[in-house]
């Protein structure tokens, strides 16, 4: 059962489908720190001082862009992308060893036909004689 699972998670597919959903996940964190960092302050800013209101830190925190923020989350979306990088360039490493070794492995020699065994036979007598 567990070399079942062990071939199961090394195949592509799902490989592939992990390194999609976790960077998936890390680039929507970028997506939602633009929107809500850089863009929405960017926006709002001028709609509030057109109805006069004076207090934009009651609706964002720091009153204007958040641009280290939203570095922060291109910063954490590049580790991630890297550490993933990394963890798939090992099991593909892993993986070319396994099948190197596989394929370096001498196959055991062939078993000679019953027609050669004959011969082999017939040879051998025929040497003695």
């Amino acid at each position: 059962m567990l070399k079942e699972f062990k071939a199961f998670i090394m195949r592509g597919n799902v490989v592939d489908l992990a390194v999609a959903v976790i960077i998936g996940a890390a680039f929507g964190a970028i997506v939602t720190s633009l929107v809500t960092d850089i863009i929405t302050p960017l926006i709002l800013k001028p709609v509030m001082t057109t109805l006069h209101v004076d207090k934009l830190e009651e609706i964002k925190t720091d009153g204007g862009v958040m641009y280290g923020k939203f570095i922060a989350s291109v910063i954490n979306f590049i580790v991630v992308a890297f550490c993933i990088f990394m963890i798939i360039k090992l099991m593909n490493k892993a993986t070319n060893l396994r099948k190197k070794k596989e394929e370096e492995t001498p196959a055991a020699p062939a078993e000679p036909s019953n027609e050669e065994k004959l011969l082999t036979e017939i040879r051998d007598l025929l040497k003695n004689k």
